[in-house]
């Protein structure tokens, strides 16, 4: 018996860019429905149940983040973020709305496969998608470390070796505190990480940190997180 193909709803008001995107989806495999609005995805979203939602994040008839918040209230799908912009003052809003990731065009076929199998539970990532270019945050930012560290490169390095070889368990006591519910535990761990990011310019965890801090509760935001953490490790 051949397994369900997961089932995406893409929302991509640009014909060359929808094509392009659905084209990629695809290629996974999956099965791809194709909206330009909101009207458009509303009407197929309660037609279908969906395993992911992709979503541009500015459209004729509203925005993603509008999209994404009437869509909540059918379903808690998980949903990846599109957008041409790379200003934090744009991306984080994303985020802090609740998608998992916010994916910057142009993007190439690889990296938008990697992302989808991240969410959709696949373990066969591709190492591009894990790389800084992959659409999304960037991993480190020197210049934040830098100025933290006073310019004094060989500190950030030094201080950026101690910091992930804590990472993986500060990651998973935070993971196993979210499943038992123990919120001090939690809360300690995520104190200590959010300066630390800070200090050493892990500006995309940091991201997910916060997003965490300001709600434990939201399934996107533990995916966030542990995807962060992943990719920052990789990045060692």
């Amino acid at each position: 018996m051949k397994p369900r193909l997961p089932h995406i709803l893409l929302v991509e008001d640009d014909p060359t860019s929808r094509t392009f995107l659905a084209a990629a989806a695809e290629a996974l495999p999956a099965i791809v429905d194709t909206a330009d609005s909101l009207a458009t995805a509303r009407a197929l979203a309660t037609m279908h149940a969906y395993d992911l939602w992709l979503i541009d994040a500015n459209l004729p008839d509203g925005s993603g983040i509008e999209l994404l918040q009437q869509l909540r209230q059918r379903a808690p799908t998980p949903a990846l973020a599109h957008t041409a912009a790379r200003d934090r003052s744009a991306l984080d809003p994303l985020l802090d709305a609740g998608f998992v990731e916010a994916l910057i065009k142009p993007l190439s076929s690889a990296q938008l496969q990697g992302a989808l199998r991240r969410i959709l539970g696949h373990d066969d990532v591709a190492e591009e998608a894990t790389s800084t270019g992959c659409g999304k945050l960037p991993t480190w930012d020197e210049e934040a470390a830098l100025d933290a560290m006073n310019g004094n490169r060989m500190h950030v390095e030094a201080l950026r070796k101690l910091f992930l070889g804590e990472l993986a368990a500060q990651r998973d006591a935070v993971l196993a505190g979210l499943q038992t519910s123990d919120d001090g535990i939690v809360h300690a761990q995520l104190h200590r990480l959010q300066a630390s990011c800070s200090f050493v310019g892990a500006v995309r965890l940091g991201a997910a940190v916060k997003r965490l801090r300001d709600g434990t509760a939201s399934i996107a935001a533990r995916e966030s997180f542990a995807h962060a953490a992943a990719d920052t490790l990789a990045s060692a």
